[in-house]
């Protein structure tokens, strides 16, 4: 996945230590057995919804963008229709899983996230599960770390706004977003009714140095011990909630 410097290792879908893996890794530890009823909100062309369906589970998917719609609508067994995460077409208490994958880093005012939360909960079963991705707020900072741009003045300032404001321009290869801390998703959770949150850091603390290697040494790392050692760090990061913030992206599990 791009982050905030608009770079990304090598082949980094491919890699089993990749966002998109880790995100499979804890999406499938917290799922229930297939078959579920699950809505992808905002699921892009629908790289979760494939291998959800693949599992054997029913996705339904939601997204604003017509084309990533009709890309989604051609992969066997998937549902899809053009909808917006704050105004969800399905029932009260339709589905047993709802993912909110990319939606939340999109909506950069704190009253139209509780909206997509809210909406989230009331089409979940009673119970029922919710996963939802954020870009962490210190992730600009490091990355920037990792590629050296950190150097530049007018990159700190930017850099320093984000950090106290959560809000990136999206002038240096990013979309403009709103990036989170965990202690602030846990908060918008409760706020949006939402119990037992869990919310793991998807990288770990070593993806900075995995992106330095790659950029500065020319260096594949896709299958080399140091990815397996990135790895392995941020599943032993998972239960230190002081190491969570230090990922590029956290995932937080609750339910309705």
């Amino acid at each position: 996945m791009v982050t905030a410097s608009g770079s990304a290792p090598a082949r980094e879908a491919e890699s089993e230590t990749s966002p998109e893996f880790r995100t499979r890794e804890l999406l499938r530890r917290h799922l229930a057995p297939a078959p579920a009823r699950i809505l992808d909100v905002g699921g892009g062309p629908g790289a979760h919804a494939r291998w959800l369906t693949d599992d054997g589970h029913t996705v339904h998917l939601v997204d604003p963008v017509a084309k990533h719609v009709a890309q989604a609508a051609e992969i066997p067994g998937v549902s899809t229709e053009l909808g917006d995460a704050r105004a969800l077409t399905a029932a009260d208490d339709s589905f047993d899983v709802v993912l909110l994958l990319g939606p939340l880093y999109h909506l950069h005012e704190r009253s139209d996230r509780l909206l997509a939360l809210r909406e989230a909960r009331r089409v979940l079963r009673p119970g029922g599960l919710l996963a939802a991705a954020v870009i962490s707020r210190y992730s600009p900072l490091l990355d920037y770390l990792a590629t050296t741009g950190i150097a530049d003045p007018a990159i700190q300032d930017g850099v320093r706004t984000t950090l106290d404001e959560g809000r990136y321009s999206g002038a240096r290869g990013f979309t403009h977003a709103y990036f989170q801390t965990s202690a602030e998703l846990r908060g918008e959770l409760a706020e949006a009714g939402f119990v037992e949150p869990t919310v793991y850091g998807v990288e770990g603390p070593g993806w900075v140095a995995v992106k330095a290697i790659t950029k500065y040494a020319g260096i594949d790392l896709i299958g080399t011990p140091m990815y397996e050692a990135a790895l392995a760090a941020a599943r032993v990061a998972e239960p230190y909630p002081a190491l969570t913030d230090s990922s590029a992206h956290m995932l937080a599990f609750a339910r309705g």
